[in-house]
């Protein structure tokens, strides 16, 4: 552990079965287990579409709840991934998760994805889901979306959740950070889709401002983040400078990145055997979660 960033060593062979698994994502998910509980967990989700997963037996006045934002480059979904992950998330924090089906661009540009995430928070509130057990998880795109909402709702006095879980995010839209040519053909992503995905988002707004850009923006009040990444990702050093920004600012963040992984490596739990890589992953986001939340 080098001060707030943990190197989480991987060998050749692990690195080589997280990537074969990736792969098999396109072959299809598995059937989710008989145990999932996929009724709304409450009655009103602030006008935001969604699907609710729970794993954990338990609703959200007791267990809290949470919020999930998916990747997909700002302008794609694929609903049955996303639900698999949301159950593995459930199991893991011990609590329903709301998958948040946001406005999807070009058609919605930014500020729409941010605001429906924004709302949906505002909602579980409103529910009486105590604050301090909402959880925020976001991925790729999605974490860019959760940092973007966190800024927004401190910025207007909301309440925030106890922490937020950002996986391969995109910290700075102005795609400046060095890794993105440096491990370029080491990745399941590149600089130039990136490219595609921020201009097609952004429509016009700037790249180097927030709460769009959420590098750009002020980091002090926010919650507790857990950064995590693969070493080997294009998007490796938005993860090292939002961790941090984050510290300097003085909220308290810790990055994980996992040596020569890729982009949302994580999802490589949805299929075949366990990994050594996903089961760490999963241990270390349950702990997180679990000393944050009340």
């Amino acid at each position: 552990m080098e001060g707030n960033r943990v190197n989480l060593r991987i060998t050749a062979a692990e690195s080589a079965a997280v990537r074969d698994r990736l792969a098999r994502l396109a072959d299809g998910i598995p059937d989710l287990p008989a145990d999932a509980d996929l009724a709304p967990a409450l009655p009103a989700t602030g006008g935001v579409p969604g699907r609710w997963t729970n794993a954990s037996g338990r609703p959200p006045g007791e267990a809290g709840v949470v919020l999930y934002v998916h990747g997909g480059g700002f302008a794609g979904t694929e609903p049955r991934t996303e639900r698999a992950f949301a159950y593995r998330l459930s199991q893991a924090t011990g609590r329903p998760v709301f998958g948040v089906d946001y406005r999807l661009a070009p058609a919605h540009p930014y500020p729409a994805a941010m605001h429906d995430v924004a709302a949906a928070h505002r909602r579980m509130i409103e529910q009486g889901v105590p604050a301090g057990r909402i959880v925020h998880v976001g991925e790729s795109a999605g974490a860019t979306l959760v940092l973007s909402a966190l800024l927004a709702l401190e910025q207007a006095g909301g309440t925030l959740p106890a922490t937020a879980v950002v996986l391969s995010p995109l910290a700075d839209l102005t795609l400046s950070s060095p890794s993105l040519t440096a491990d370029r053909g080491r990745d399941t992503i590149s600089k130039a889709a990136l490219e595609t995905a921020c201009t097609r988002y952004l429509a016009g707004a700037r790249p180097d401002a927030a709460p769009q850009s959420p590098l750009h923006g002020d980091l002090s009040g926010l919650p507790d983040l857990l950064v995590v990444a693969g070493g080997a990702e294009v998007l490796a050093d938005d993860a090292r400078r939002l961790a941090a920004a984050a510290t300097a600012a003085g909220t308290l963040a810790r990055l994980d990145l996992y040596e020569d992984l890729p982009h949302v490596f994580h999802l490589a739990l949805l299929t075949g055997a366990p990994t050594a890589a996903t089961d760490t992953f999963l241990r270390r986001l349950a702990q997180w979660t679990h000393e944050r939340t009340a």
